[in-house]
C-alpha cells in the first residue's frame, strides 16, 4: 500500500474508532474530550485525530467550543427534530421504492425475522436477549429499505445520521419495554409492503418514525 492508501486506511481506522466508542458510551453526547484523550481512546497517533477532527466536525458529530475544547454533539431538542426530520425524508422515498422492487424473498425475510420476535415475546415474555435482537432487527429493516435505493450519497448519509439516532435512542429512549409496539408498527409496514400498496407502506413508516420521534421529544 502506498503512502496515500496507508493515510487514507489510518483515517477511515480513527473515525471507526471514534464512532464505536461513541455508541459504546465510553465518551457521553455534551462532554468535552481532549485530543489527547482520543489518542488514548484510540490507540491512534495525534496526527491521525488532527485528521480526524474535522470530519467529524463536519459530520455535526463534535464541534470546538473556544477556549474549551472539543465538545462531542449534545443531544437537543433540536438535534432530534433535525435528525428524526432528515431520515423521514430519506425513508419515505427509501420505502416507496422498496415496495416497488424489492423481492419477494427479502420482503418475506423481514416479515419472518420480526414474527419471529413477536411470537418468542408473546410466548416467554421479554429478556434481555429478545429485546437486543429485537433492536438490531430494528435497524436492520431501517438499513435495509435505504441500501436498497443503491445510492452511495444516500447510505452515506443516512449511516452518519444513524449514529446521531442511536445517540438519541441512547440518552432519549430504548427499546426495552417496548419491544411488542416496535415490532407491531414494524409489522404494519412491511405487510404493506407485502401487498405492494406503496401508500400504505409510506403511511405506517411516516407514523412508525413520528411516534418515536415524539416519544424523544416527550422525555
Amino acid at each position: 500500500m502506498d503512502e496515500a492508501g496507508e493515510q487514507v486506511r489510518l483515517r477511515e481506522k480513527a473515525y471507526e474508532s471514534f464512532t464505536r466508542h461513541l455508541l459504546a458510551r465510553d465518551v457521553r453526547p455534551g462532554q468535552f474530550i481532549s485530543q489527547r484523550r482520543l489518542v488514548e481512546l484510540t490507540g491512534l497517533t495525534l496526527g491521525a485525530i488532527r485528521e480526524l477532527i474535522p470530519r467529524l466536525e463536519a459530520e455535526g458529530l463534535i464541534k470546538t467550543v473556544p477556549q474549551r475544547g472539543l465538545q462531542i454533539a449534545h443531544i437537543d431538542i433540536h438535534l432530534i427534530r433535525e435528525a428524526f426530520q432528515f431520515r423521514l425524508i430519506l425513508e419515505k422515498e427509501a420505502v416507496a421504492l422498496f415496495t416497488r422492487n424489492a423481492s419477494d424473498a427479502e420482503v418475506q425475510r423481514l416479515l419472518k425475522q420480526h414474527r419471529d420476535i413477536a411470537e418468542e415475546l408473546a410466548a416467554a415474555g421479554p429478556s434481555a436477549e429478545l429485546e437486543q435482537r429485537a433492536q438490531v432487527t430494528d435497524w436492520g429493516m431501517h438499513d435495509a429499505f435505504i441500501d436498497a435505493m443503491g445510492n452511495s450519497i444516500i447510505s452515506n448519509a443516512y449511516r452518519v445520521n444513524s449514529i446521531k439516532m442511536r445517540l438519541i435512542n441512547q440518552e432519549r429512549f430504548r427499546i426495552e419495554g417496548r419491544v411488542g409496539p416496535v415490532m407491531k408498527e414494524h409489522l404494519l409496514v412491511l405487510e404493506a409492503i407485502e401487498s405492494r400498496s406503496i401508500e400504505d407502506a409510506v403511511w405506517c413508516l411516516t407514523a412508525h418514525i413520528c411516534n418515536a420521534r415524539d416519544r424523544a421529544l416527550a422525555v
